[in-house]
């Protein structure tokens, strides 16, 4: 992955400075001995890849410096204008050499973008707990997502099925009020029929001698529950009385009674007592 950038900023690099110093040869060369010209060339291309190299250095350490970055764009800045003048003073392809004038440039730009990926560059144990932690994430939206849609088509069924449910209900209900009602129906015009009228009259239980009650039709609506009916408790016995009633009920019979069966029928003869005050009637009468 490291090649991938550092081999074409490399590649450039040595393009953009074999470039310059023919540039500068070939445009100093006429004006000042071609000593000099290659001089300035590599003086040119030297200082950049010194900046460069530089700032290599401070990139492996962690570090960084402005001054030595600056330093390094005005040395890219300085072979990127100086192309661009002979470009513009050549006679001959001067488009030419204007296209490629921003090598330089670019050298250095492929070198800012290979420093980018340097700081941001992972281990690859690091990139596979990356990978297992979006799979992970993945699988878990696949889920949640297979979830919702089956939780959906279950309450839709559900929804389907309550929805039937009521239907047939409901067709039920009107089925059995339809047969009611033509029942009553039936019901009422045989008693409204003359004949009919006595024949029905005719099983019915006389109410006072003589008269035939008038057979009436029940009535088919709301029906309304019936207040239930306040007993009242019948007055509790005082213990003269009660002693008085188990000794009676005890002594009916020869031999006397057990207390279960005194029980039985002080309880059949309609009597009221708590079990305990029973028991303690009995153990007095019977002491």
């Amino acid at each position: 992955m490291r090649a991938k950038t550092v081999l074409p900023a490399v590649a450039m690099t040595a393009v953009s400075m074999v470039l310059t110093l023919a540039v500068v040869v070939m445009w100093l060369g006429t004006a000042v001995p071609w000593p000099v010209a290659l001089v300035v060339g590599l003086g040119i291309d030297g200082g950049w890849l010194a900046t460069l190299a530089y700032e290599r250095r401070l990139a492996a350490q962690g570090d960084h410096n402005r001054a030595v970055t600056a330093v390094g764009w005005s040395f890219g800045v300085l072979a990127a204008g100086v192309l661009v003048a002979h470009a513009l003073t050549a006679k001959h392809s001067a488009g030419a050499w204007l296209a490629v004038a921003w090598l330089p440039i670019a050298a250095k730009a492929l070198w800012l973008v290979h420093s980018m990926w340097e700081r941001t560059a992972l281990t690859p144990v690091a990139l596979d707990a990356i990978r297992g932690i979006q799979q992970e994430a993945r699988d878990e939206a696949a889920v949640a997502r297979a979830r919702l849609r089956a939780e959906a088509a279950t309450e839709e069924t559900r929804l389907t099925a309550v929805t039937e449910a009521g239907a047939r209900v409901a067709r039920v209900q009107a089925r059995t009020a339809q047969t009611l009602s033509s029942a009553w129906s039936t019901l009422e015009t045989a008693r409204a029929g003359e004949e009919t009228g006595r024949a029905l009259t005719s099983v019915t239980a006389r109410v006072t001698p003589g008269v035939t009650p008038h057979w009436e039709l029940p009535v088919w609506g709301p029906s309304e529950p019936l207040a239930a009916r306040s007993l009242e408790s019948a007055p509790a016995l005082t213990d003269e009385a009660l002693d008085v009633i188990v000794d009676e009920i005890r002594t009916s019979e020869t031999p006397a009674l057990s207390y279960r069966e005194m029980a039985a029928r002080f309880r059949a003869a309609g009597h009221s007592a708590s079990e305990v005050r029973l028991r303690a009637a009995w153990k007095r009468v019977a002491a």
